[in-house]
């Protein structure tokens, strides 16, 4: 009998960390490798911002925040996305988290009851359908082609969409395939 759980001995190993640790294998012969496995940086922290971590741990910025994040960082997330992006947000609508797949984790989790249907643009970041998984839902995939630009229409979304869908996720720009839906193809995939 496994220690672990069936859910966690559902879930597939993630192809971004199996490739991560065939690169640091391969770097470790020698070879010169080229990662394009996590989305990490090819540059050092910062020295400004590693010392504002170390000025944030002298004054005791070591406790657990709340949990959509300290009230003054969502309101600079407010002030950031209206000055850059022209979006009006209110600070109750921003939630800080520790990255972008347990923020997703967290949604679908709160979201998708077993059995309900996620509806997922090919090809996808590889999380998607293995956070679908632990949510015991059921990944839906739009099949998209290079033609295309690996992007779906508003009548491929309506045709896969069901009774038991419960959730759309995708990105823009992409991840994996950087591209970009234009303003009138998302109104129509709202729509």
């Amino acid at each position: 009998m496994s220690a672990l759980s069936n859910r966690i001995n559902n879930l597939s190993e993630s192809q971004t960390i199996k490739m991560a640790k065939m690169g640091r294998e391969l770097a470790a012969k020698g070879v010169d490798v080229i990662s394009l496995s996590f989305g990490e940086p090819d540059f050092h922290t910062p020295e400004h911002i590693k010392e504002a971590a170390k000025t944030a741990m002298d004054k005791n910025f070591t406790y657990y925040t709340p949990v959509a994040g300290y009230p003054d960082l969502r309101k600079a997330v407010v002030g950031k996305l209206k000055t850059e992006n022209n979006l009006d947000y209110t600070d109750t609508q921003i939630v800080v988290s520790t990255g972008a797949k347990q923020a997703l984790a967290n949604t679908v989790l709160c979201l998708v009851n077993p059995g309900e249907e996620v509806i997922i643009p090919t090809p996808y970041w590889v999380s998607y359908s293995e956070i679908v998984k632990l949510a015991e839902g059921v990944s839906v995939f739009i099949e998209t082609t290079v033609e295309s630009n690996f992007k779906i229409t508003a009548e491929q979304l309506e045709a896969a969409i069901t009774p038991k869908t419960k959730l759309f996720m995708f990105s823009s720009p992409c991840n994996p395939t950087g591209s970009v839906y234009s303003r009138e193809e998302l109104a129509s995939l709202a729509k």
